[in-house]
């Protein structure tokens, strides 16, 4: 069983930036794949971020692309999400997976 507890969610203006951290209950080294993922009120759930191996290969969704990064430490048992230049579309709760867990999510939302 593993537990993932994000955190770093708040309340920001529009260009602001925040760090997300999605820490893990053990160990993540041996793990090769973790994703972030948001949910906007009223709005299915959407994966945002991906990251495979040890930062070797990222994904994103075309909207957070050159703004957010992805990022993992395998010694710390966290990942995380650097998110640049917010703008009041990404206001959503954001989640931690790694595939089959999930975190409990962390609010992040951005005022015009």
């Amino acid at each position: 069983q593993l537990q993932l507890a994000e955190s770093g969610g708040d309340l920001v203006q529009a260009g602001g930036s925040l760090r997300l951290s999605c820490a893990a209950s053990k160990v993540i080294v041996d793990i090769n794949y973790m994703a972030w993922y948001r949910q906007a009120p009223g709005k299915e759930r959407e994966l945002v971020a991906e990251i495979w191996g040890s930062s070797s290969s990222t994904r994103y969704i075309d909207s957070v692309k050159g703004r957010f990064t992805i990022s993992r430490d395998s010694a710390e048992r966290t990942t995380y999400l650097q998110m640049n230049n917010l703008q009041p579309e990404d206001t959503a709760v954001y989640y931690c997976n790694i595939p089959p867990y999930w975190g409990q999510g962390t609010q992040v939302t951005v005022s015009s």
